[in-house]
Order: structure tokens, then C-alpha cells, then sequence
């Protein structure tokens, strides 16, 4: 009986010391997150400036609107990962993809008069 005991207990021995043998060779793969980057980390670059045109404002004591690429919206109002900050008279405070922008109106051509 004891021969047996001793050949199982071998056995589970045996199991636990090829367990931790398989589970300790990725070990290597971990790295440790206080640890600076390498060569190899890369830098992640910022999303070009996207265009946005603001085709009119309606300014008055009572109501202000912004048209921004043909949406009409007020303070606080956005779309696709746009939002008014503030609206001026002759400008418009967005943030865009969580970046402060500052919006103007194109001006407009001279024209002149016929004779």
C-alpha cells in the first residue's frame, strides 16, 4: 500500500513541478508597466485637422444659432463629435473631438456696381 502511496504522490509531484514548467514560459512575454518605452513603442499621432464650414449666425438678445456644415444648433448643441461652446456675433466656439476651435464666416467678395 505504501508503494502505492509513494507512486502516486509521485505522480501528482511530477504533474505540479511539469505544470509550473509549462505555465512559467510566457512569463516572458509580460512587460513591466514603470518601464519606459523602447525603440519600438510607437507615437500616436494626432487626426489632421478636419474642415468645417460655419454658413451663418443668428445673433440676437433672445436666440443665437450657428449653421455649421448645413446644421442648425445653439450652445451646447453638436453633432459627429462636434459641440457649441459659445456662439458670437461673428464667430463660433466649438470643440471638435475635444479640441477647442474657434469658427469664423467667410467674408464676402466685394462687388461692384455697373455703370
Amino acid at each position: 500500500m505504501s508503494r502505492r502511496l509513494n507512486k502516486t504522490a509521485s505522480w501528482w509531484f511530477g504533474m505540479a513541478l511539469g505544470s509550473m514548467f509549462f505555465c512559467a514560459g510566457p512569463a516572458h512575454a509580460l512587460q513591466d508597466p514603470t518601464r519606459p518605452p523602447g525603440p519600438q513603442a510607437t507615437v500616436a499621432q494626432p487626426a489632421p485637422e478636419r474642415s468645417l464650414a460655419l454658413d451663418s449666425i443668428l445673433f440676437s438678445k433672445d436666440r443665437r444659432v450657428a449653421v455649421i456644415e448645413g446644421e442648425a444648433l445653439r450652445e451646447g448643441q453638436g453633432f459627429d463629435n462636434v459641440r457649441v461652446i459659445r456662439i458670437y456675433a461673428n464667430r463660433v466656439l466649438v470643440t471638435d473631438n475635444g479640441r477647442e476651435r474657434v469658427l469664423y464666416l467667410e467674408r464676402l467678395p466685394q462687388v461692384r456696381g455697373t455703370q
